[in-house]
């Protein structure tokens, strides 16, 4: 099996697994427990939320979630009452709760993006105007690759007023996130870390209400007992994300190279120089990729975003490109990383491309 679904999950770092089996298997002491067992557990923690939050903008505190999606939920439905404006384009896990929460009565704008998947400024500054309270905005978009244009849209949303999400799940150790957020989403099991664990962080003087309530832990903010072997694996995957950076995106970028040449009678959906490279969103007429995702068995690539897979329904996010349907349905997500070889990409484009060729034949 070629693995080419990157945005979906990443491989597990060795060094992470071995990282958590300890305190899986020993060490399993309660974190907040005051005996030395678990005070030992908490130590474990702290070592991981440094090595996380050192990817982050300097100050600020860092809240282990059990994911990404409950850090935006905590965001979102903790932020200060107050209009909210958010891009087309976002993961599901911002639109539907946003949608929530316009159905309980809160005023709620959706930008439009560009041909490119970029989101429209000129119609940001219209609506990110006193009386919005949050700006949600992804960095590097799940499904495309795009990058949004995040620190033009801090700048529009404390101008108004405003705190900004930043949902860098799919940027987190890839692309720089702007020091001018407020809140940051992430996710372990994008950086090859464990599932099941991610971070919120958030700027000093940042106050929000929290989602759910019992022992208190997380500040406040996230109660549950805290896996710290999870917390040790999104650790060790974070400091592995800042020692490998430049060979993981020298590695990356000439994958790319050779992606757009193995794909050469494909179209890349979205812009071709605000994108991280290691997320290809490509289509090719006369195909289904549904079809095509039958006929490739030995590959794991995608249709677009996991959480949405099997629902029928074009993307949201390439129909906001304005895409027709049989544009979305023929388009297909190959996602490429530390791991991939050169040689698995090549293998991986020959077999797509004939059944592609196959498919359009007929």
């Amino acid at each position: 099996m070629i693995y080419l679904d990157y945005q979906a999950t990443t491989p597990l770092a060795p060094e992470a697994f071995d990282a958590m089996v300890p305190l899986l298997r020993d060490q399993f002491a309660n974190p907040h427990s005051a005996h030395r067992p678990g005070r030992a557990a908490a130590a474990q923690v702290e070592v991981a939320r440094e090595a996380v939050g050192a990817l982050l903008p300097p100050g600020g505190r860092l809240l282990f979630t059990s994911g990404a999606t409950e850090a935006l939920n905590i965001a979102i439905q903790g932020a200060p009452k107050g209009d909210i404006v958010t891009i087309a384009t976002e993961h599901a896990a911002v639109l539907d709760t946003v949608e929530a929460l316009r159905r309980a009565g809160r005023a709620v704008t959706v930008l439009p993006v560009g041909a490119d998947g970029v989101v429209d400024l000129d119609a940001a500054r219209q609506a990110i105007r006193p009386g919005v309270a949050l700006v949600a905005v992804m960095l590097v978009n799940n499904e495309i690759g795009v990058i949004q244009p995040v620190e033009a849209l801090a700048a529009l949303a404390h101008r108004a007023g405003a705190l900004l999400l930043c949902d860098a799940v799919q940027g987190y150790g890839r692309v720089p996130i702007p020091d001018t957020c407020d809140m940051v989403a992430i996710s372990a099991h994008k950086i090859h870390g464990p599932k099941g664990v991610g971070a919120l962080w958030l700027r000093d003087g940042v106050s929000l209400a929290p989602l759910i309530h019992g022992g208190g832990q997380e500040g406040g903010l996230r109660s549950g007992t805290l896996s710290p072997a999870l917390c040790a694996g999104f650790g060790v995957a974070a400091r592995l994300m800042r020692e490998r950076a430049e060979t993981d995106r020298a590695h990356i970028e000439s994958l790319a190279d050779l992606a757009r040449t193995l794909f050469a009678d494909w179209t890349i959906n979205g812009s071709m120089t605000a994108r991280y490279p290691g997320n290809l969103n490509l289509r090719r007429a006369g195909i289904d990729g549904a079809r095509l995702l039958s006929d490739c068995r030995n590959i794991a690539f995608s249709l677009g975003s996991a959480c949405a897979s099997g629902s029928g329904r074009p993307s949201h996010v390439l129909r906001a490109l304005g895409l027709t349907d049989a544009q979305a349905r023929g388009s297909v997500r190959i996602g490429f990383g530390r791991y991939t070889t050169p040689a698995e990409l090549e293998s991986a484009a020959e077999a797509l491309n004939r059944a592609a060729a196959a498919q359009a034949a007929l």
